[in-house]
């Protein structure tokens, strides 16, 4: 009496921690986890990284791996993407046989971060402190070519990049532009602009920068933002409008501090044209402790400013044609599981959060969007399908072929991303139907009489009967299709003769105008019809006296 309790107990337990059971016959394929994501070889915006989960995620591409700069616009551009290389490259354009206009120095002493650390993309550059003379971290060179050149009168221009400080002290050096411009009467004015640390702020100085038109008349001008967070990443700006003369310094987006670089010191007046001395170069990270990303110097004055990690418009992904097998085949399920990544917009720290097994959408508005298409041609495709994770797919979507096709879009501020780390697909193949069971052959006069047990394969759609006059060889007669039905009557066949029948069911597909699949054949059975018995003639009577 006991017994019966406990086995219901240990089922009840099974099936809450089995999730959900499908029946048997049914397959699962398994894209990313600790499987690949080889199967999702279309990726737009979208990038496959380790750092967020024990195994690889699909995540969102950041602005600094996707949206590279026109050339003709930005002068210069550093994602810090080449971590461990020591050696960055200017990523305006990616073309072959393109020339920066710049020649860019690394010391050794360099350190690199990668992904979730960097601010924008897959790295950034980690400055370990004080340099040594002669040994700068990152040093810039411009050629002829640049509009650094020595002797060149810039117009427009800004200089943008994205910092963390470990821990910002007096004296660290941001970034130092060092040349000489001669002053006309043969001498040389040394020309600086830097960025150093001052009580926890940076201030920007402009020294033999801004010259008066044909004069060696130079204006000084100095710069000062609100205090930066320790290891907290924040976006800084300079930008200079060489027509009202308005030179701007502008911290995540607000201007912290503006000069007019004019004779009267206001918006009219002659502007200051900066000028560009002597056997210059750019100095970044000199005493500096910290990480920098994303460094630009642009030709024009930004004022479309983008702060989020990750493009609005989001990213895509599809799987390349999945075959299961057979035609008519059938996907039951979809499931995904993965979470969210997020930088804090008070400590630029990065988040994860792991949603598991779940729609993934999320309060900020990231999510994940999950779409399917199914065809028994791999060259023609329907209309993608938008599903959701978790819920039983439609009866009629069937296929041999399948592709899944995934959205991603960040949280209204871009700052945050869905993640992707495994789909799961259930399906069942359409194989053929198993054979149908228990044939029986009864002899009648001139026919035979069969019936059989249905077969137990879910899409039957019918029974075929095959039969001849030698065991195994009943292709010298029609085949007879009897519809969904378990038993049929033969008539016309000769009596005395024996016969040999199979059965064989076939399936039901949804697209009726793909040829039937036929499964195996049952049992043989035999049976050799006989004329019906006559009636014995009566007897006659005995005569009279017997």
């Amino acid at each position: 009496m006991t017994k019966k309790p406990f086995i219901l107990c240990l089922l009840y337990c099974f099936f809450l921690t089995g999730g959900r059971v499908f029946g048997v016959g049914e397959s699962t394929i398994i894209i990313g986890s600790s499987s690949s994501w080889e199967l999702m070889e279309n990726r737009y915006g979208i990038i496959e990284t380790s750092q967020i989960r024990p195994n690889p995620v699909l995540v969102l591409e950041g602005r600094g791996d996707s949206a590279v700069p026109d050339q003709y616009l930005t002068e210069l551009y550093l994602s810090f993407n080449e971590a461990g290389a020591r050696r960055y490259f200017d990523s305006r354009n990616r073309t072959a046989g393109f020339q920066s206009p710049w020649e860019i120095i690394a010391s050794p002493q360099l350190a690199f971060v990668t992904s979730p650390l960097s601010r924008m993309g897959s790295g950034a550059v980690l400055f370990q402190g004080s340099a040594a003379s002669g040994n700068e971290p990152l040093v810039l060179r411009p050629n002829n070519n640049s509009i650094f050149a020595s002797g060149n009168i810039l117009g427009d221009f800004s200089i943008e990049f994205w910092l963390s400080p470990n821990n910002l002290e007096n004296g660290e050096i941001i970034f130092n532009m060092i040349s000489s411009v001669p002053d006309g009467n043969g001498n040389f004015l040394n020309q600086r602009v830097s960025c150093i640390a001052s009580r926890t702020r940076l201030n920007w100085t402009f020294q033999n920068f801004f010259f008066f038109p044909g004069t060696s008349q130079s204006l000084s001008v100095s710069l000062t933002g609100t205090p930066v967070l320790n290891r907290s990443w924040s976006h800084h700006l300079i930008r200079f409008d060489s027509v009202r003369g308005i030179l701007e310094y502008l911290i995540d987006g607000r201007v912290e501090a503006l000069e007019y670089i004019t004779a009267a010191g206001r918006e009219r007046g002659q502007v200051y044209t900066p000028r560009i001395g002597e056997d210059n170069h750019i100095v970044l990270g000199s005493r500096f402790n910290g990480m920098m990303d994303e460094f630009k110097i642009n030709r024009f004055y930004n004022e479309a400013i983008s702060l989020s990690v990750y493009p609005l418009e989001g990213g895509r992904t599809e799987s390349h044609t999945i075959d299961l097998g057979y035609n008519d085949s059938s996907v039951l399920m979809a499931e995904v599981f993965g979470g969210r990544t997020q930088v804090s917009n008070s400590t630029g720290r990065v988040q994860n959060e792991y949603a598991g097994n779940s729609s993934l959408r999320f309060a900020d508005f990231s999510e994940v969007n999950l779409f399917i298409r199914l065809s028994d041609n791999p060259f023609a495709w329907g209309e993608w399908i938008p599903i959701t994770p978790g819920t039983l797919l439609p009866a009629d979507l069937r296929g041999r072929y399948v592709q899944i096709a995934v959205d991603f879009f960040p949280g209204m501020d871009g700052n945050s991303s869905p993640y992707l780390e495994e789909i799961r697909l259930t399906y069942r193949r359409a194989e053929p139907p198993s054979p149908p069971g228990q044939l029986m052959a009864v002899a009648m006069d001139g026919a035979v009489e069969l019936s059989w047990r249905a077969s137990s394969y879910r899409y039957t759609g019918g029974y075929v009967i095959y039969y001849g006059t030698a065991s195994g060889e009943y292709f010298g007669t029609i085949p007879i299709d009897v519809g969904n039905r378990t038993s049929f009557r033969i008539e016309g066949l000769n009596n005395g003769t024996l016969y040999y029948f199979v059965v064989a069911a076939y399936n039901n597909p949804v697209n009726t105008a793909l040829p039937l699949q036929t499964g195996e054949f049952s049992r043989e059975a035999a049976a050799r019809p006989l004329p019906a018995a006559r009636p014995l003639p009566a007897a006659r009577p005995l005569p009279t006296g017997y």
